[in-house]
């Protein structure tokens, strides 16, 4: 018999929730989502809000988030029109950047998200990216980057980044690169937005990465466009035409043990994830799985 296995629900690593009607979560099958891109104090509001109303039920969800995108004067997302007022904070210096960070700190962030988009405007410089990791680094925040440009992927990583927000789909990247980068930064996927070239140099990228072991996390980008606030079928397909599927593709939806009071059961570790259905706590397998 196929194993079974209780979740808390499945992750999305990259949402908006600014940019979507909340309201929806009732019925979703996500038990986290991560916010990489907010107002923080309406984004703080929001996460009470959805915990408060929703973080209770088996089918709840609970919410973290990075806070504001921290970008340069000028820099990508600050001239765009979907992004929210409060949502973006110019860094300019290091000192800018320490104060930034504890800001976000401070308004309950448990991220910091870099923005650095050289094909929408200007980047920080290396010194200035180091400096916000450091900032970030001596608060215990993970730094996440929309890394988009030529050599814009390749530089996050050398530079203390613990995450791309995208996997690469500016350029191809080369296989030496793809495999060191398998062994120090996970890659948020959010294939299922692109198209075109974009989405093939994607696939081929996390294809490569995950071949050499690299860590993929599930992520919609949820919020880009008339996206589903639940699983996103078409980023579920776009993972397992790159190669991810079974029990690698539920290891990208549920990267932590399910949490207390939100279990759903999943027939089989290689299950479809729309199989998922809730149950109560206590009728819940304590060690997790049977």
């Amino acid at each position: 018999m196929a194993e079974a296995l209780y979740i808390g629900g499945f992750t999305d690593h990259h949402v908006h929730l600014q940019l979507v009607d909340t309201t929806h979560l009732e019925e979703t099958r996500l038990g986290r989502g991560l916010d990489l891109g907010s107002d923080p104090v309406e984004i703080a509001r929001i996460a009470g809000a959805v915990s408060a109303r929703f973080g209770h039920d088996p089918g709840g969800i609970s919410i973290s988030y990075a806070g504001a995108f921290l970008t340069p004067p000028g820099g990508y997302p600050s001239d765009r029109a979907w992004a929210p007022r409060g949502s973006v904070r110019e860094v300019a210096t290091i000192a800018d950047a320490a104060a930034v960070v504890a800001e976000m700190k401070a308004a309950g962030a448990s991220v910091i998200k870099v923005a650095s988009n050289s094909t929408a405007g200007p980047v920080f410089s290396d010194e200035l990216v180091a400096g916000i990791v450091r900032a970030a680094d001596e608060l215990g925040l993970p730094v996440v980057a929309h890394a988009e440009g030529p050599g814009e992927a390749q530089r996050m990583p050398r530079l203390g980044v613990r995450a791309l927000a995208h996997a690469p789909f500016t350029e191809r990247l080369s296989d030496d690169e793809v495999a060191r980068q398998a062994g120090r930064i996970a890659w948020i996927s959010t294939l299922g937005i692109h198209d075109g070239d974009a989405r093939e140099i994607a696939l081929d990228n996390v294809r490569r990465f995950h071949a050499h072991g690299g860590t993929v996390r599930y992520g919609t980008d949820m919020g880009n466009g008339d996206t589903p606030v639940d699983l996103n079928p078409l980023e579920l397909d776009a993972l397992r035409e790159a190669g991810i599927r079974g029990a690698a593709l539920i290891r990208a939806l549920v990267p932590v043990a399910a949490t207390t009071g939100r279990r759903f059961l999943m027939p089989a570790r290689d299950a479809d994830p729309f199989d998922i259905e809730p149950v109560h706590l206590e009728s819940a397998d304590p060690e997790g799985t049977r």
